[in-house]
This record gives structure tokens, sequence and C-alpha cells, in this order.
């Protein structure tokens, strides 16, 4: 593991790592926040997946987190959103490839060589940030777009494993929206049967832990009614019971001014959750 960036930030840290990824074959980047207290403490971790196009930078030059990781003590790990390389297989557009491996493990050629993008944020980043950092097992997860997809996917797939869950602009229902089929055409197949293990809405209908869902959507989205799709989610959990809070933000859009916006009321939200 080698430290690449190195920042101060609100007296605490602001770092890139890249380390070679088993899971995904290939070299990867992933930003960790240190906040003051990780000097003297082990402290817990919010993990945040970023959405299409974006890397590690995006979230940590954008977002102003940091602000609010050191106030509430809380580590911030924001991993790239795919495998990278020479070697690793790219697309032309945007929404499939480098940059937008949709958090799920491909069975598809080429992709299935290196794009297993769940196994590397379920299981083997959290383990290599518990092994080599001041961290506690006491694990959030956030994330935009289809980071967001990512996060919900990941917490409810995990019972146990994270105490809280949020997203921003998620794709909700990546199985019945324009992204979400492209993608897992490519990566998975063209059995609908297999996409629904990544699909938030459909695994609300049989989870196991009703480990509540908090949801941040700006009304000016351009992507609301094409790609995002709140209200499928909200049917969902309403239809299983499970408990979901959808903030429908008037006049805020997908970008990062969005987020901005509200990510302290979310940092503060998983800090409640993590030192309960």
């Amino acid at each position: 593991m080698e430290r690449i960036e190195h920042r101060a930030c609100f007296n605490g840290w602001q770092d890139v790592y890249r380390h070679q990824s088993e899971a995904l074959g290939c070299s990867m980047n992933f930003s960790v926040f240190l906040p003051a207290q990780a000097q003297t403490n082990t402290l817990p971790v919010l993990y945040w997946l970023s959405g299409l196009t974006c890397t590690e930078q995006n979230f940590i030059t954008k977002a102003g987190a940091q602000r609010y990781a050191a106030e509430h003590g809380v580590i911030i790990v924001a991993p790239d959103t795919s495998p990278r390389g020479d070697d690793v297989a790219d697309d032309a557009a945007y929404d499939l490839g480098k940059g937008a491996g949709f958090y799920v493990n491909a069975t598809q050629k080429p992709w299935s060589s290196h794009y297993r993008m769940y196994d590397y944020v379920a299981s083997e980043l959290p383990a290599s940030i518990e092994a080599n950092f001041p961290a506690t097992d006491a694990r959030a997860i956030s994330g935009h777009s289809m980071g967001g997809h990512g996060a919900l996917v990941v917490a409810l797939k995990n019972p146990g494993r994270y105490r809280s869950v949020s997203a921003f602009s998620p794709i909700v229902a990546p199985s019945q929206v324009p992204w979400g089929e492209k993608a897992f055409t490519a990566y998975l197949g063209a059995d609908r049967d297999s996409w629904k293990q990544y699909d938030a809405t459909e695994l609300v209908k049989s989870a196991q832990e009703k480990l509540p869902l908090l949801i941040e959507q700006g009304e000016g989205d351009e992507f609301l009614e094409t790609q995002l799709k709140p209200e499928l989610l909200r049917a969902a959990c309403d239809a299983a019971g499970h408990p979901l809070t959808l903030n429908l933000r008037p006049g805020y859009d997908h970008s990062y001014y969005f987020i901005a916006s509200f990510i302290g009321d979310h940092v503060a939200f998983h800090a409640a959750a993590l030192r309960s």
C-alpha cells in the first residue's frame, strides 16, 4: 500500500492510497480522511461510493464532508468507481466500463476478468482499512447516483455489517431504467432474474434486516424521471414494511452542489448510528 497524497485538512489528513486489489486484479486508488481524533483513538468508518465517470477524487474535492467528519470523529473512505489499467476492459460510452463499475461482480466476458466491484467494496476494502488504519469495525455506507445504488445494495445484501446507509440521487431500480439495463446486460448477461441481486427495489422485498434507508433526492434532477425513479423504491418499501426516509428537495439537481448542501446532515445521521 502506497500513500500518493497527503494533505492537511480540518486538523486531520486527507490522504489517497494506491494498493493492489486481489478482487479486481489491478491497482486501485482510494481516499481516506483521518480526523484529528484518529491520532489517539480508533474510529468508525463511513464508506462513500461515487457515481458514473467519477474517481476517488470527486467526493473529496467537491462534497465538503471533511468538516463534518472532523466534527463527529468519523473516518471517511472513498474508493474509485471501477477497476483501472491498460488490460482492463473499457467502452467508449461514459456509462459502461471504466468509471462505471456499477458495484456488481460481472459474470460476462470481457468484464468478468476485473469488474468485481461488489467484492471489493463489501469485503476487500473494509478488511484492508481495518487492518491498516485506526478504524473500528463499526461501518456506515453512502453514495451518489450509481454509488447510491451501490450503497443500498451492499447494505441490503449484508445484514449486520453496516450500522446505517444513505444515498443521494440513487439509481434505486437499475433493472427498470436505461443506465442499469445497459450495464447489467453487459456485466451480468440477458437473464433478468440474475439482476435482482443488485437491485435495491428487489432486495427490500426479502431483506433480512430492516435497516432504515435515508435518501436525498433533488426535484430538479435532470435524471429523476428517466433513470432514478425513487417512487419505485418507496412503493417496494411500503409493501415490505421497510423503513424509508425520502427527502425530496425542490430545485436541487444531480450535481455536487446538491451533495454539498446536505452532506452535513448525512454525516451526522451516520455518526449517531455509529455511536449507538
